[in-house]
Order: C-alpha cells, then structure tokens, then sequence
C-alpha cells in the first residue's frame, strides 16, 4: 500500500508579507521609471500602462520566485539545508 503524502496547509498570511516585499520595491522602481514619461497624464492612464507590467511580473517572475526560494517559510516548513 503506498502511503500519502501530508497535505501542506500554506500560511496566507507569510505569503502576504513575502508578497508585499517582493512587490513594493518593484511598483516603487517602476513608478520612479515611468513618472517622467508619463507626466501630466491622468491616473488611470498611468494606471493603465502600470498593470499589466505589473500582473505579468507577477506571475512570471516574482511568484515563481517566492515559490522556489521562500515556499518552506509559506509552508510553514523548517528551513531547508544546503
């Protein structure tokens, strides 16, 4: 008989604060880039060219990399050793 694994129960709370650092300095750096390009355009103008930068870094590039590098801490899991 083969045995199950546990299921892992991640906390939405760490990936919350593992989220939020991983994006504040990335929506901070692309506002300092695109300020000057953009000014005296409207809000949602802005808004509009920021978003989808922003949903594509997210999902292809900060998620997996949370994933990979802090999934054990979202997991609740001890450290892995190197």
């Amino acid at each position: 008989m083969q045995t199950v694994p546990a299921r892992v129960n991640p906390s939405k709370g760490r990936l919350a604060l593992v989220m939020i650092l991983a994006i504040y300095p990335l929506i901070t750096v692309l506002l300092y880039i695109l300020a000057p390009l953009t000014e005296g355009w409207a809000v949602w103008h802005r808004t509009i060219l920021i978003a989808p930068i922003m949903v594509l870094s997210i999902v292809f590039v900060v998620s997996p990399a949370i994933q990979r590098y802090f999934g054990w801490f979202v997991a609740r899991m001890p450290s892995p050793t190197k």
